[in-house]
């Protein structure tokens, strides 16, 4: 379909999840467009047009919304790390409430789907312990640019955590064949550790003047440079090892509450036999074996698997399953009175909401990183017999419109 050059009048009416508010047109298509708010109108240029929806650009914000805010970043709409800078923090918390809402009823056919207010983050800045940056052709550090795979070289981000943010603008890098990512990592007592995802084996200079573990990645396997291979983070009382390729939560103190939430929705009694699926480097299951349960932890990863036997050594009430959750469940004899799942973006799938049908626990906590997958695989879960209790979004990611849930089922 062709793009008109006429700009169109619009008035937004609400947010979508990825980020953009949409509105609709005079003909009644719907429009979607980044970095404006629900309630505002605008002068917008259509970008993008299909027969039942468009996207466009802001040319100009005719009524601003009362919750417009400063941004506090100046590559603000230019680097694609952030989508919710121009919206005040109290509104970002009630709007990714909002977007769990939607998801549930559209794509999971909940009614009226129990979702609690989302959980703030302490501070709206500077919280993630987890970087990701592209390497562009002069190896200066860079983030993709917004809706697109160009990268953008930045002087400033507000997302990292305190000390991550004083080591990356003094990384000195010389353009490396090959590189593809530069990965920063901190962890307990301000302990950062660099890795690089490259193509190929290292073959390197490294002067290193920082105080960081430095790692190489390469399909031929990990190698340190400098350090230790990981970092120990601290998790209310109890330090977890986490390899530099290992998954963990990108927002520590958070992941706190997810694990408060989980053990409250799973109601674990001493003995009781628990299923934790997506286990990585243990996370929960250290927390549920400190409770008395007896676990049963399913992960792939191999360096994530080898951070779970470090983390979890002395707990003889634990047992764990390298392969995949596909591959594991439908094989596993025990029988569990709880399951929790922590899958990556993609969700469960079906084969996988199947196996746990099958098992019939009596309670499930579900953690999301994505509520449509959620939303998808709830109504299979549902279909299967399970009833929602409740939802709670926690917000891991602050000024992005990425969400985390915790749902919570019950037979």
């Amino acid at each position: 379909m062709s793009v008109s050059a006429q700009p169109l009048e619009l008035t937004l009416t609400g947010t979508a999840y990825g980020g953009e508010a949409f509105g609709r047109d005079a003909n009644g298509r719907m429009v979607f467009v980044p970095f404006v708010l629900p309630g505002e109108r605008i002068l917008a240029q259509i970008t993008q047009a299909h027969e039942r929806w468009a996207r466009a650009r802001c040319l100009e914000i005719l009524d601003p919304s009362p919750v417009r805010v400063t941004p506090r970043c100046r590559h603000f709409t230019h680097c694609g790390g952030c989508h919710y800078q121009h919206l005040a923090y109290a509104a970002q918390l009630e709007a990714k409430r909002e977007i769990v809402v939607a998801q549930l009823k559209r794509l999971g056919g909940f009614a009226d789907p129990p979702v609690r207010p989302t959980v703030a983050s302490p501070t709206p800045w500077n919280t993630r312990n987890h970087m990701q940056f592209s390497v562009d052709s002069e190896g200066r550090l860079a983030l993709q640019a917004a809706g697109s795979h160009r990268m953008v070289t930045i002087e400033e981000c507000h997302l990292p955590e305190p000390s991550l943010g004083d080591l990356w603008p003094r990384l000195d890098l010389e353009p490396i064949d090959g590189l593809r990512r530069v990965v920063l990592r901190c962890g307990a007592d301000d302990d950062c550790l660099i890795l690089f995802e490259a193509d190929r084996d290292p073959e390197v200079e490294l002067t290193l003047d920082l105080p960081a573990s430095v790692v190489w990645s390469s399909p031929a396997g990990p190698t340190v440079l400098a350090g230790a291979g990981h970092l120990v983070i601290q998790v209310g009382h109890l330090p977890l090892r986490v390899s530099a390729g290992a998954f963990f939560q990108v927002h520590t103190t958070l992941a706190g509450e997810l694990v408060k939430g989980a053990l409250a929705a799973l109601a674990v009694e001493p003995r009781h036999a628990v299923f934790d699926l997506y286990a990585g480097v243990g996370l929960f299951s250290a927390f549920l074996a400190e409770a008395g349960a007896q676990v049963f932890a399913v992960e792939n990863s191999a360096d994530a698997c080898a951070d779970f036997d470090h983390n979890l050594d002395r707990f003889d009430s634990v047992s764990l399953f390298e392969a995949s959750v596909e591959e594991a469940l439908p094989a596993m004899d025990a029988r569990p009175d709880s399951i929790l799942v922590d899958p990556p973006r993609a969700g469960l799938g079906p084969a996988v909401v199947d196996a746990l049908l099958a098992r019939r626990a009596s309670r499930l906590a579900y953690v999301s990183c994505d509520p449509a997958t959620l939303a998808r695989d709830g109504r299979r879960l549902a279909e299967g017999g399970y009833r929602l209790e409740s939802v709670t979004p926690l917000d891991l990611f602050p000024q992005t419109f990425h969400i985390e849930t915790l749902s919570v089922w019950a037979l």
